[in-house]
């Protein structure tokens, strides 16, 4: 499940950063020279800045190396050479897809009809690997839970990997045949269109998965060490930098164990070289970041995310960092200095700063500076100086240059100029909630800014939820983004979202749901004691996870909330994927309690029990992720206990569609008209 408030979220940024006047800085020339591209006139000029006298040069760009590109151009794979010349490689009825140059660049490989092929670019010789692709059977293209949940929809459904010297391709075959079908229809065109989809939900059969591996030249595929009729899970591989073997993660279905295997690509043989667990749940490695004799990963199992340097044999060498981390992301190894650098929140939740520490897990040091959200980190070539986007709500966004050996500040730009008057800005406020159980959680609230003495304002609140997706962040934002005189505005954050670590996020295993309603409850309560708070009329909206807690709150919790706008969500976790639900609830088997104390539909009697209230429900009927279903079968359920509520569906949408945001903007600006203002 995506957090599609997260895209949202950036579309505003770029809106407010849009004619702002920071200056335009590109990166780093060298060490000691930052890249400034400069509006004169009708032309934009490149500069590089000296950091030290701030002395600009005009600077041209060196023309970039030709590149090799590959794409699929009306169903067929299409190869552009360095010299600009393009070689159609294929000609088929099938279409090919997700091509995938070799990292020297003689083959690419490919998918058709779900098997697996490659073409050698010079002779155009074609080796195919892989013979029995069909509906069911995929080999190189994922299958849907895996391409949703594991490899990310980046992917494209793209699950093969070339070995970095070039000599292997290593590949998932699914076997979806025992995987239950889901129809999707689309309801354009005269006779519309069924779109079946394979979609384990949670407690049905998952696919059996086969890790291959076979040589580029072709031949028999040599299949890795496991057993296709366990269930289980395979991460994202890793081949080794240099391709003598693929690290394979590895879980079991109950997703509380991790472990990572050396194959062997010549005779599949696999031994264990990493093993974790939790329990709770385990995340994903996301990546491996490679060093002399081993390498580095990022993980959560102290409750907080560390940086861990392990030997090539999987041993733990070295515990690197610590302290209160999330949301740790490595920047630079510098290994002839044995240093790393590092972003994480780690001074407070709610802000992210720059760090270093040593290969010896000693001099952890932050970089970064004050009580300030530092963004677009950009290090210099020779790690002397580093740039730094940063601001927090009550201080507009500046950007600056560092000096990483003295922490001294050159601030190169500033939106506080002359003209600034902090009256035009909404009045946003950062506000922390300590739980029963110890927790501090944020949240941002905008205050009208004429607040009126005595008069109660309407609530508006916005939320996503879910495990380790937080919503609040200390940032500046202009008096454009959004300013409602009529409401109070706010985002909110639960115990599990990240910013109480992975502590707060395993309170939510086995409960999806009740933690986060328990804590926005609190919330709630809080808000309630401002005298300018209606608690008469409080909305909630969100999509996805936001949509399923914001029918929570209608039900569950609707002593406090009066409205909601409940976009494409789950409505009961058993209509859910596989993977992702039983991450955090385990199966339903094993929990079926869980299962009814998360379902929207177990609290359908609370609703309009305590007043005015009113759902709306949106959905789009495409939605391959959330399907309809779930949003059909509240309908049916409130039908069935006379309850009313509002519907509105997008023909042909899928999940968290943007065609039609306008059209979504304005229909949910009519609901809060007509409920939350009563207008």
């Amino acid at each position: 499940m995506k957090k599609i408030s997260i895209i949202i979220f950036l579309l505003a940024v770029v809106c407010y950063c849009w004619g702002q006047k920071l200056p335009s800085v590109t990166g780093w020339k060298d060490g000691s020279h930052y890249l400034e591209q400069v509006r004169e006139g009708r032309k934009s000029v490149l500069y590089a800045v000296d950091v030290r006298t701030g002395e600009r040069t005009p600077y041209t760009s060196p023309e970039k190396k030709a590149s090799t590109e590959v794409k699929v151009s009306d169903g067929e794979v299409v190869y552009t050479a360095p010299d600009g010349s393009q070689k159609q490689l294929t000609r088929t009825p099938a279409e090919e897809k997700n091509p995938m140059l070799s990292p020297d660049g003689k083959w690419v490989a490919f998918t058709r009809d779900n098997d697996l092929y490659a073409i050698e670019i010079a002779s155009g010789r074609e080796v195919r690997y892989t013979e029995n692709g069909s509906e069911v059977i995929k080999n190189g293209y994922a299958s849907w839970v895996y391409y949703e949940e594991i490899l990310g929809r980046s992917s494209e459904y793209r699950s093969f990997w070339w070995s970095p010297d070039s000599r292997y391709l290593a590949f998932f075959r699914a076997d979806d045949s025992r995987v239950p079908v889901y129809p999707l229809y689309n309801v354009k065109g005269q006779h519309g269109e069924l779109e079946i989809n394979r979609y384990p939900r949670a407690g049905d059969p998952n696919p059996e998965v086969r890790v291959g591996i076979v040589s580029v030249e072709g031949g028999e595929v040599v299949w890795a060490d496991f057993n296709s009729e366990t269930d289980q899970y395979f991460g994202t591989p890793f081949w080794r930098s240099d391709g003598s073997g693929l690290l394979v993660q590895w879980m079991p279905r109950e997703q509380n164990n991790l472990k990572l295997y050396n194959v062997n690509p010549v005779t599949g043989g696999k031994s264990e070289i990493y093993n974790e667990e939790q329990p709770t749940w385990v995340n994903w490695i996301t990546s491996l970041h490679w060093v002399k004799d081993g390498f580095m990963m990022i993980r959560d199992f102290d409750g907080w995310e560390q940086i861990y340097l392990h030997n090539s044999d999987g041993s733990l060498r070295q515990k690197l960092t610590s302290g209160r981390k999330w949301n740790t992301k490595i920047v630079r190894i510098d290994e002839k200095n044995r240093q790393v650098y590092f972003t994480s929140k780690g001074e407070i939740s709610t802000r992210n700063d720059f760090y270093c520490v040593g290969f010896d897990g000693k001099r952890q040091r932050r970089l970064t500076f004050g009580e300030y959200n530092h963004r677009n980190i950009r290090l210099s070539p020779d790690n002397r100086y580093f740039l730094t986007q940063y601001d927090n709500s009550s201080t507009p966004t500046c950007l600056g240059v560092v000096n990483v050996k003295n922490g001294k500040v050159k601030v190169l730009g500033d939106l506080k100029d002359a003209d600034f008057d902090s009256t035009k800005m909404e009045k946003k406020e950062m506000l922390w909630l300590t739980t029963a159980e110890g927790f501090k959680i944020p949240a941002i609230v905008r205050w009208p800014r004429n607040m009126e003495k005595g008069k109660r304002y309407p609530v508006d609140i916005h939320v996503y939820g879910g495990p380790n997706h937080g919503s609040v962040s200390d940032y500046w934002s202009s008096s454009d983004s959004g300013w409602d005189e009529d409401c109070i505005r706010v985002v909110m954050d639960h115990r599990g979202s990240g910013h109480c670590g992975k502590a707060g996020m395993n309170y939510m295993h086995r409960n999806l749901g009740k933690w986060e309603m328990e804590d926005y409850i609190a919330w709630v309560k809080l808000l309630r004691t401002y005298p300018n708070v209606d608690s008469t009329r409080v909305m909630i909206s969100g999509g996805s996870y936001g949509g399923y807690m914001t029918a929570l709150a209608l039900t569950y919790g609707a002593e406090y909330f009066q409205y909601g706008y409940a976009k494409f969500g789950v409505m009961d976790w058993m209509l859910y994927d596989s993977h992702y639900t039983e991450r955090y609830m385990d199966l339903p088997k094993d929990n079926p309690e869980g299962y009814k104390a998360a379902s929207v539909f177990t609290y359908l009697d609370r609703y309009q029990s305590c007043g005015p209230a009113m759902l709306r429900i949106v959905h789009g009927m495409m939605d391959d992720n959330v399907h309809m279903q779930n949003s059909m079968q509240l309908v049916d359920a409130l039908q069935q206990i006379n309850r009313k509520f509002e519907l509105m569906l997008f023909p042909g949408e899928r999940h968290g569609w943007m065609k039609k945001m306008k059209f979504t903007l304005e229909d949910l600006k009519d609901f809060k008209n007509r409920y939350l203002k009563r207008k």
